[in-house]
């Protein structure tokens, strides 16, 4: 039995374009993935909506109006909300050209009108458009001072041209983004940033190795060759994280890792992530989410009405496979019996 409403529960589209293409396999088809969110079930338990990455094949960021309400009562027809938006940014990095800039901020400005619109038709009440810096770590290492003042200067312009939209920008934190892939990096540049509407993407694959340091060893929080059994290490590890960067989070994403790195198709290396019920995977998911969702005094934040489940690069065997589904649902669910509210 249920006693919680909130957060609601999302699954995500982007798992069945992430990794996939022309050198890996082909992505699965978003009415596939829209259908197979809707099935899932778990003690009379559904999701409540869906994250959309706002990305080719799935979705034509160049959409008219009346295609995206067209999108947007698809979804309604399953019997799901919408929350928030991922902008498709790849094309401008911002430690590229001035004219890659220009494409980053204008790709932010064609999401937050595709939410706006999703927003008029009734089918997304709450959640963020998320971004990154669509740079390297390499790159960003060639001048880091230089370089993050650069991302930050990209992201106030973002921000700006979201506050007309009365959107919030969550930036995500990734190991494989300049400016993001260290928990301090990350700090640094939101605090560069000093936007309102600026926050942080937590995912708790991807932010488990901000412990590792992974691209910033000199951030490296666990001891090398670390012992996964110790539990009590691995909790002061994700304190640390959690209580610097918290306060800036807006959107979540549970997910597992098994604490190395992955990558397919074009997607740089990255968090692997884990299938919900990995018996490799070092977090406890339900239990370790909590460290994003109370403050330290173990208070609920309530900084965000939903949660989503996010999973890459998974063959698409085990993507198309209900269960898969299911289990993802089974996992969030406990996730909200600890750490919901009504």
């Amino acid at each position: 039995m249920q006693n919680n409403d909130f957060p609601k529960l999302h699954n995500a589209t982007w798992p069945g374009i992430v990794g996939k293409g022309l050198d890996s396999e082909p992505p699965i088809p978003f009415d596939k993935l829209l259908e197979m969110t809707a099935a899932a079930e778990v003690n009379g338990v559904k999701f409540d909506g869906i994250d959309l990455g706002l990305l080719d094949p799935h979705i034509n960021i160049d959409s008219t109006d009346d295609e995206i309400k067209k999108i947007a009562d698809k979804i309604a027809g399953y019997g799901l909300n919408v929350g928030s938006l991922v902008a498709p940014i790849w094309g401008g990095p911002i430690l590229g050209t001035e004219n890659d800039r220009k494409t980053f901020v204008e790709m932010v400005r064609k999401s937050c009108h595709f939410g706006k619109i999703l927003r008029e038709h009734g089918v997304r009440s709450y959640g963020v458009i998320r971004i990154d810096s669509a740079s390297s770590p390499e790159e960003w290492a060639k001048n880091p001072i230089k370089n993050t003042e650069l991302i930050a200067k990209t992201f106030r312009e973002a921000c700006d041209v979201a506050a007309d939209f009365d959107e919030k920008l969550a930036a995500e934190g990734e190991i494989c983004w300049g400016g993001m892939h260290s928990w301090k990096a990350m700090v640094e540049t939101l605090e560069a940033v000093n936007r309102p509407n600026i926050g942080f993407q937590a995912d708790m694959s991807h932010t488990l190795l901000y412990l590792l340091g992974y691209n910033a060893p000199q951030d490296r929080i666990l001891p090398q060759n670390f012992d996964w059994n110790d539990r009590e290490t691995l909790k002061a590890g994700l304190k640390t994280v959690t209580d610097a960067l918290r306060p800036w989070t807006i959107d979540f994403h549970v997910a597992q890792n098994d604490g190395t790195v992955h990558g397919t198709g074009s997607h740089d290396k990255t968090g692997r992530h884990c299938l919900a019920t990995d018996p490799n995977g070092k977090l406890d998911v339900a239990n370790d989410a909590g460290y994003w969702l109370r403050d330290e005094n173990g208070i609920l934040t309530k900084a965000f009405k939903h949660i989503c489940w996010d999973g890459c690069m998974f063959d698409n065997s085990v993507l198309t496979e209900q269960k898969t589904w299911n289990d993802i649902l089974a996992t969030l669910i406990k996730v909200r019996e600890l750490h919901g509210w009504s």
